[in-house]
């Protein structure tokens, strides 16, 4: 599978982080830490039979999250050392949608309630 797609929440998500990591830590680790949310997405959307991704029945059947510093190593952007974000995903047909991405301090049930449809 190379077909995913992003929820709103989930690309509102994306803004937010870019914003942060470019205010706090400048346009270079921005740019860097976009790559390799780009390359998290990418994996995680290729990495079939369940390789690399963590199950979240909690949230609902075949939901799964993937880390991005699972991903760091291959992203173009440079290297990111301490990535906190993952990504919260499942399979749609035979797309891949990414329903948020979330600080991996975050409550994931405050964010991702089980029965919330993904738009």
């Amino acid at each position: 599978m190379t077909r995913y797609r992003l929820t709103y929440a989930a690309q509102a998500d994306i803004v937010s982080i870019l914003a942060w990591s470019h205010d706090r830590f400048g346009e270079e680790a921005r740019k860097r830490y976009e790559a390799l949310i780009a390359t998290a997405i990418r994996e995680a959307a290729t990495g079939g039979d369940e390789v690399g991704r963590t199950m979240r029945p909690e949230l609902g059947d075949g939901v799964f999250s993937w880390h991005l510093a699972q991903s760091r190593t291959r992203s173009p952007g440079g290297k990111v050392h301490r990535p906190r974000h993952f990504l919260i995903c499942r399979i749609d047909s035979d797309v891949m949608v990414v329903g948020r991405v979330l600080h991996d301090a975050m409550e994931l049930r405050r964010n991702l309630a089980p029965l919330q449809p993904w738009e």
